[in-house]
């Protein structure tokens, strides 16, 4: 993900993960968080693997 700032990227994720109404919208967030924690910094893998697993969590409880 050549050009994107990874933390605002997740900072903004996160702010949108209560608004997700749609599975298909919580599937493409997974997808494209899960595509960036391939190159992220060390120091970020931990905020972003906390932040999949609110996802991921969503999608079980299938409030969405």
């Amino acid at each position: 993900m050549n050009g994107v700032d990874p933390w605002a990227f997740m900072q903004d994720l996160a702010g949108r993960i209560d608004a997700m109404s749609e599975r298909a919208e919580v599937e493409r967030a997974l997808d494209d968080l899960e595509y960036l924690m391939e190159v992220l910094d060390p120091e970020l893998q931990d905020p972003a693997y906390a932040l999949a697993d609110r996802l991921r969590a969503k999608l079980e409880r299938g409030d969405q």
